[in-house]
């Protein structure tokens, strides 16, 4: 089962920018915009703890386990 992130929500929640936390985390908006747009295949736990930090979350806020139904739904052309 995929795992889609729901990051967007927990910015919009905080009223913070994608790139803003960039400069906050280090992460470069790249690799969170990857994570933001569910291209991602791989998140360090690392950069998980730095995002749920700065949105003041945990990980069950920004990651949704999804079938592949619903994943399919989301992203047709993958």
């Amino acid at each position: 089962m995929p795992i889609l992130v729901t990051s967007d929500i927990a910015l919009a929640k905080k009223k913070m920018s994608l790139t803003e936390l960039s400069l906050k985390t280090g992460t470069t908006l790249a690799n969170l915009s990857v994570l933001k747009t569910g291209k991602a295949r791989a998140m360090r736990f690392s950069t998980l703890e730095l995002i749920c930090h700065h949105l003041e979350c945990q990980p069950a806020d920004i990651l949704q386990l999804i079938t592949e139904k619903e994943y399919n739904r989301l992203y047709p052309d993958r």
